[in-house]
């Protein structure tokens, strides 16, 4: 009976070692992005950024569309980090999110969005111009 208990207890420190491996294993990066964002019902929206991953930086395209409500247009620059990426390529992707808001001007903006790699990033930043938009979107991030 003491036997068994001692296995189990070994058994689940070494599955709490593999999951702690597995978690180490994924970093974190940081980014900056730009986009422009134009559009009248159906918007779409084109930027460029750079993705910097242990000391190197990824040039990055940025593209997107949006349905609804969306009228004007915009720029914004966005900062902040990318987590849980393992390699250069998963923050690849299609970034999806629906929302409502308005810029007139100048407005802050933050942001925290997810891809199909488990990539997740943390963004803030400021948007310049006139829109107002209750729409779905999309934001696809690719490595040039």
């Amino acid at each position: 009976m003491k036997i068994l208990s001692v296995l189990r207890v070994g058994l689940l420190a070494v599955a709490a070692l593999i999951g702690a491996v597995s978690m180490a294993s994924a970093a974190d990066g940081t980014i900056s992005i730009r986009i422009v964002k134009a559009g009248f019902i159906v918007g779409g929206s084109g930027g460029d950024g750079v993705l910097t991953f242990q000391g190197r930086k990824y040039p990055l395209s940025v593209g997107g569309l949006s349905y609804g409500l969306t009228f004007g247009a915009s720029e914004t620059r966005l900062r902040g980090t990318v987590k849980n990426i393992r390699q250069a390529s998963d923050v690849s992707g299609v970034y999806a999110q629906g929302g409502a808001g308005a810029a007139l001007g100048k407005g802050a903006q933050v942001v925290i969005l997810t891809n199909q790699n488990g990539a997740v990033l943390e963004l803030g930043g400021e948007q310049k111009g006139l829109i107002v938009s209750l729409d779905l979107s999309g934001l696809a991030l690719s490595l040039k």
